[in-house]
């Protein structure tokens, strides 16, 4: 439709009309207009696929893509864009029109346990990649929700914590990714963040939403609320954020049509408000969408081709002394506790029911045959109990004492269950009700097991009628199901192998927080002890390679909750030692959300960073240890040396984990990278690093910066030559530094790159083209970017650290761009 047509549409609408139509009608979707003919617009969670309109856990299956942080560190821009049209054929797929994503929030800290989903410590390359994320998807015509707009770089307290940012750090870090997502990829949506900005919610501030996105940027699209996370509603409305999600609607729907009645919102407003929404619709093909909704499991050869090709271009090889790809290779011992399970994707809101999970070790016998492997666990890496699996009956009761006659009776394939919306076919109030599961468990070994459960809500767990363990007596709120559940309770019971238990558990719902969902799970483990890793470094010195597969999982990655640091969980550190001093040719390949602290880095011969790059995690990783693949990935983090290097260590709380309400980002700029070219920390491996298994050289650096005077333009050029045997691929990195600034600006800061193939023998001349922004800074006084006279340095080469190839431009005015 035409913006006249579309006005015309708007005005036809009553004010009742307008206003049903800036809330959610359910879960997942925006009511339609039936008198009018306006279609119903439904989502779906992001980013790493689409999940459709199902639970956290179950639903219809959907393609699971390598997470955030693994697309980040392919620093392909090609690849995000080719990642970002596939997803709209999974949006397809699952019936609805926008997908909630990319996450463009910036890794602050190394303990964010949303780090995973996020691309990058850097805002230009974040930027990048976003952009090309949103037009992939949007040129298919699925809108894109670029998110969560703004200061959500942590996940403790985040519904309720004000993030202080002062407006200098904000424009030139944590706004950048949204506003060249506004600029130059014209998403149609934007998702408000749960916490405050400088004292006041994002999803009524009104700053942020229309003075920033809409005056300054030119938004023409739609301001959605994250679940659950707007708080008003004449504030919300008059702000600028367009819909309230979920449905049903708690602020709105008659609320608003009294605040209209009573002149606290003004008609003009919500005609705004609706019209925006009436723009996205007709932009997604939902405004004339009458087709029955349904969701499919579409398991296309395309995508799997595509994640595989993806997981291995985000790997990163840290550390390689000649092991690395398997030629020829023996006896490979396969360890840890990633190896037989695929670890595919990070927790929360992202994760999603894969058509299918390959582990290390099926790739590797894809690969090379079972005939040369050996295998051992060594240790445990869970943070919860390993999930009790098998059939179990749910009887469903009408209140919350488990009392009278089932409302309804179920069946459920585990012991697990996250209700949010409809509960029990719509036989119980999905907020107070309650339920018990009945089951079984065969001990598979003699001897004390652990039974664990966290839930939101009170649970109980019993093991052939004894209470083991009890999170409903004493239930404390924890750091579990986005902040709603309790921390993981404990209890021990002696069983014998072969022997089946009956179990038990009962679940009643309480008063929540923020969230209204009612979620529980209950895990039984069998420690692994000092035999386990002795048996690990046995089967290691037997072979000729010993590969060790450790790192963390979607339970300890999550939304909802930080990390407390970065020691890898549990006894791998301890494991890789034992299995490095059984073997010099130990390699490590890592699969976690961020960085963590490797204490024996320097007694293995390999690192690989493999991250969670989706259902074909075993054959993208297999590809790079035979070298099938390149290595392709460079660190979109820097990986300190420990954790109080990173930029948010500080004597002070209220910097990080936040106090009294507020999280003050006092290192303001200095993040990432920055942070550490301050204040002299050497780090881990720096920003932008990564090896391959061939070798490059750069050469010839050339500067164009005719334009520089006039309009701050300039051209970098530089041969990038591949000077090794197999072909390989190299990200290139432009840093420009302020050699004379009349503020504090960061050492050195990321403007530009260019990630090439070559073959052996092959070079290629690379253009590196930046604009004025990429050497202003913000100026709060002036209210506008500045690019101040005085030289300037180019920094080129293939890490932070790593930029042997410099030049200088100057310029004698002071120019001064708008926002």
């Amino acid at each position: 439709m035409t913006e006249t047509e579309l006005e015309d549409l708007v005005d036809a609408m009553t004010l009742e009309e307008q206003v049903s139509i800036l809330s959610g009608e359910d879960f997942w979707s925006v009511p339609a207009v039936p008198r009018l003919g306006v279609g119903k617009l439904r989502v779906t969670d992001g980013p790493n696929g689409a999940r459709g309109g199902g639970s956290l856990i179950g639903g219809v299956k959907s393609a699971s893509f390598p997470v955030g942080i693994a697309l980040g560190a392919t620093w392909s821009v090609a690849l995000v864009g080719e990642i970002g049209a596939a997803l709209a054929d999974e949006v397809k797929s699952k019936g609805a029109h926008m997908l909630l994503a990319p996450t463009v929030n910036i890794h602050r800290s190394v303990t964010n346990g949303r780090n995973f989903e996020c691309y990058s410590e850097d805002p230009i390359l974040t930027a990048e990649l976003a952009s090309a994320y949103v037009t992939g998807l949007q040129g298919q015509w699925i809108a894109a929700t670029i998110k969560h707009f703004a200061g959500n770089e942590s996940e403790i307290e985040r519904t309720t914590i004000s993030s202080e940012i002062d407006e200098r750090s904000l424009r030139e870090i944590y706004l950048v990714a949204f506003e060249r997502a506004v600029k130059v990829a014209g998403t149609w949506g934007v998702m408000s963040s749960y916490n405050k900005l400088n004292g006041t919610y994002t999803s009524e501030h009104n700053w942020l939403l229309t003075t920033v996105l809409r005056n300054e940027w030119g938004y023409d699209g739609i301001v959605m609320s994250d679940w659950f996370g707007s708080h008003s509603t004449a504030e919300t409305v008059n702000a600028g954020l367009d819909l309230e999600m979920p449905g049903r609607t708690r602020d709105r729907g008659d609320k608003l049509v009294a605040a209209v009645r009573e002149g606290t919102v003004k008609a003009p407003t919500v005609r705004e408000r609706a019209l925006n929404m009436l723009r996205l619709m007709d932009r997604t093909g939902a405004l004339t969408d009458t087709r029955p909704f349904a969701e499919r499991a579409d398991d296309r050869p395309e995508h799997r081709s595509l994640i595989r090709r993806a997981g291995a271009e985000a790997a990163v090889l840290l550390k390689n002394n000649n092991v690395l790809p398997l030629t020829g290779a023996g006896k490979i011992a396969v360890i840890g506790p990633n190896a037989r399970i695929a670890q595919i994707m990070g927790g929360g809101s992202a994760q999603l029911n894969a058509h299918y999970r390959v582990s290390p070790w099926e790739g590797l016998v894809a690969a090379l045959g079972e005939a040369q492997l050996t295998h051992a666990p060594g240790c445990t890496n869970h943070r919860f109990e390993p999930l009790l699996k098998g059939q179990f009956k749910v009887e469903y009761f009408a209140n919350e004492t488990l009392s009278g006659e089932p409302a309804h009776v179920g069946e459920q394939e585990d012991a697990q269950a996250f209700w949010i919306g409809e509960v029990a076919e719509g036989k119980v109030d999905p907020l107070q009700f309650s339920a018990r599961l009945t089951g079984s468990y065969t001990a598979k070994e003699s001897g004390e097991h652990r039974v664990g459960v966290h839930s939101a809500g009170f649970a109980k767990v019993y093991v052939d009628g004894r209470l083991v363990a009890d999170a409903w007596t004493n239930w404390t709120k924890g750091r579990t199901f986005f902040e709603e559940g309790c921390d993981e309770v404990v209890g021990v019971v002696v069983l014998e192998a072969g022997r089946s238990y009956e179990i038990t558990i009962e679940f009643a719902t309480k008063d929540f927080a923020t969230l209204g969902l009612a979620a529980f799970a209950v895990g039984i483990g069998f420690p692994l002890g000092d035999k386990a890793i002795a048996e690990a470094a046995r089967v290691a010195a037997e072979a000729e390679i010993a590969i060790v597969f450790i790192g963390r999982n979607g339970e300890w990655d999550t939304e909802g909750s930080d990390l407390s640091g970065i020691v890898l969980p549990g006894r791998q550190n301890e494991l890789v030692a034992a299995v490095a001093g059984a073997n010099p040719r130990t390699i490590v390949v890592l699969q976690t959300g961020g960085p963590v602290e490797m204490p024996w880095l320097d007694d293995v011969a390999a690192v690989l960073q493999a991250w969670y790059p989706g259902q074909e995690a075993g054959n993208a990783i297999a590809d790079v240890l035979t070298g099938a693949a390149e290595p392709g990935g460079r660190l979109p983090q820097t990986f300190p040396v420990k954790w109080t290097d990173n930029p948010t260590n500080s004597q002070d709380v209220e910097v990080y984990p936040g106090l009294d309400g507020k999280v003050r980002y006092e290192e303001g700029v200095f993040v990432g990278y920055r942070h550490y070219d301050k204040h002299g920390i050497a780090p881990l491996f720096p920003f932008g690093y990564g090896l391959s298994y061939t070798s490059f050289a750069l050469s010839d650096l050339a500067v164009d910066d005719g334009q520089f005077e006039a309009d701050g333009s300039v051209t970098v050029s530089v041969t990038l030559a591949n000077t090794g045997e197999r072909p390989g691929v190299c990200v290139v990195q432009l840093y420009v530094t302020d050699d004379i600034a009349s503020l504090d600006r960061p050492h050195k800061e990321l403007k530009a790159f260019a990630k090439a193939s070559l073959k052996p023998g092959e070079s290629r001349r690379l253009d590196l083209r930046l604009d004025a922004r990429a050497f202003a800074f913000y100026s709060t006084s002036a209210r506008h970017w500045l690019v101040e006279a005085g030289d300037f340095t180019l920094r080129v080469g293939t890490s932070s650290a790593d930029l042997p190839l410099s030049a200088k431009v100057s310029r004698s005015t002071t120019l001064m761009l708008p926002v």
